[in-house]
């Protein structure tokens, strides 16, 4: 085959035998805490997201794509193991005590590809621990070529944290924007940025040679409660972050029947132990919750919406493909809750787009109604690369879903929590296109213990709830006490603990 044979693969157009630079390129830009109806086309009445919009009738939008560890560490792991938390065993390291093997990360989509060729690049937020803890992830910046990173949180100043200090920019969408025009267009205007790199980043700084095919994780820890706090605060900051939404504040949606109490008993949940900023309990201070957070969605549909421009006047932007993800949503006082890792839909689905520049009319705008998880985007990604798909790899590829091809797929999905402190539960779900079943284990029993096994082993939980998803969407009728459902209880327990056991092997 010569250097411009090309194959149709399940419908779609993908470089197979390019020359390097005809590679198809790859940013993946994944959000923090952001939840499925925080867009302007998922219907938020308030958020502007024009650029994201545009992207998924460019694209294809899945409109049922669920996180399974829905909290930060763990969700990121998942993305780039392809695996289950399960499987893996990454939660929070100063809980499971675990760290991701080296052999673990090789695998991962980044180096995958940059084991085909491609120049690696990695910006914004961490939250995985890589090697040996003492290594602070030492083995992760040198493997990645270009690896501008912050293990935890970044804060709304990027300022503010010693890593990012070489930037022009503070507010954290354009400073990070910033970094990824200098991994874009490396050029001598742009030599500040490598020149004050913090002496411990310098090493992991490199320039990309504009030949090389190319991919990047671009990792916001925006619209996170965690950043926020300091939106607005300094005089440079762009006026978006102290008025946009003002005058529309009062149509942010407040959950149903809001305030609600807590819909769980007292032994599985109480908000004594929940970090502050998760309160719900304020209306007015929830409403700007809320409104900061349509600021931070609002800025990053205008990084897509430049990215996209920058991509254009590059040359670049017909071999590029995009992603854009959540690590997981959040919820906003519903059920009485705030945080995340509970299983409900405001916590566990996101919104997910896939744009390739190879993807035929026909497949432009569809919306993929299919049960997905986290754990597929890395297959998926490999895939329209024409790079194998590591058999570690739980998650399936999601290219025949996008080829629109009538084949055997997942009817459920399994979720879990095995995060342990500041008051959360332990959890397991399963969420099938109709029902919804979750169990929850006695918080007394494990508070900050890591026990994947304990399920598997035949613990018993201390609640159930089972939901009826299309005549109850919200989940405010549990039915797992009433008689006239029990078949479907047994049905769901049952099929739990089958992927309990199933997806640790």
């Amino acid at each position: 085959m010569n250097k411009k044979s090309v194959v149709l693969a399940l419908g779609l157009i993908v470089a197979t035998s390019f020359a390097e630079r005809a590679k198809p390129n790859v940013i993946f830009i994944k959000t923090d805490d952001q939840r499925f109806d925080s867009l302007s086309m998922t219907g938020h009445p308030v958020t502007k997201t024009p650029n994201i919009d545009r992207l998924a009738k460019e694209g294809v939008f899945f409109e049922n794509a669920f996180i399974t560890s829905p909290i930060c560490g763990p969700s990121r792991a998942n993305f780039m193991t392809g695996q289950w938390e399960r499987k893996n065993r990454l939660g929070f390291h100063y809980v499971s005590k675990n760290v991701m093997p080296y052999e673990v990360f090789d695998n991962s989509w980044l180096m995958r590809l940059k084991a085909a060729g491609y120049f690696t690049g990695y910006i914004g937020k961490n939250h995985v621990t890589v090697g040996a803890n003492k290594e602070r992830n030492r083995y992760m910046q040198e493997n990645i070529d270009f690896c501008y990173m912050r293990s935890g949180h970044l804060g709304f100043d990027l300022h503010s944290k010693q890593e990012f200090q070489n930037l022009k920019n503070s507010s954290q969408v354009e400073g990070l924007y910033e970094a990824t025009e200098v991994f874009m267009r490396s050029g001598e205007d742009r030599d500040y940025f490598f020149e004050n790199a913090q002496d411990s980043m310098k090493d992991f700084l490199h320039k990309r040679n504009p030949a090389q095919p190319f991919c990047l994780s671009i990792n916001f820890n925006l619209p996170h409660e965690a950043s926020i706090g300091g939106m607005g605060g300094k005089e440079s900051d762009p006026e978006m972050y102290k008025s946009l939404y003002n005058e529309v504040r009062d149509r942010q949606p407040m959950p149903v029947g809001y305030p609600n109490p807590v819909s769980l008993p007292m032994d599985v949940f109480t908000q004594d132990e929940l970090m502050g900023y998760y309160q719900n309990l304020n209306k007015g201070k929830l409403i700007e919750k809320k409104t900061r957070m349509s600021r931070a969605v609002t800025a990053i549909d205008g990084f897509v919406g430049k990215l996209r421009d920058d991509l254009e006047e590059l040359g670049v932007a017909e071999n590029t493909i995009l992603v854009f993800a959540s690590d997981h949503g959040l919820m906003l006082g519903e059920h009485g809750l705030g945080g995340k890792t509970f299983l409900y839909e405001e916590s566990l689905r996101i919104p997910m787009i896939f744009y390739s520049p190879y993807f035929p009319a026909k497949i432009q705008g569809m919306v993929v109604d299919e049960l997905v998880v986290g754990q597929d985007l890395p297959a998926t990604i490999l895939e329209l690369c024409g790079v194998p798909v590591p058999e570690t790899y739980q998650g399936q590829s999601m290219v025949p879903l996008i080829a629109g091809k009538k084949v055997e797929w997942r009817e459920e999905v399994f979720c879990e929590n095995l995060f342990t402190d500041q008051g959360y539960p332990r959890m397991e779900a399963v969420r099938g296109t109709e029902w919804k079943y979750i169990r929850y284990f006695s918080k007394e029993n494990d508070r900050k213990q890591y026990l994947p096994d304990a399920s598997i082993e035949g613990e018993q939980p201390i609640y159930e709830e089972l939901f009826n998803l299309k005549d109850d969407p919200k989940e405010q009728n549990n039915l797992a006490a009433n008689p006239e459902y029990k078949n479907v209880l047994d049905q769901y327990r049952t099929r739990c603990q089958e992927l309990v056991t199933e997806l640790a092997e």
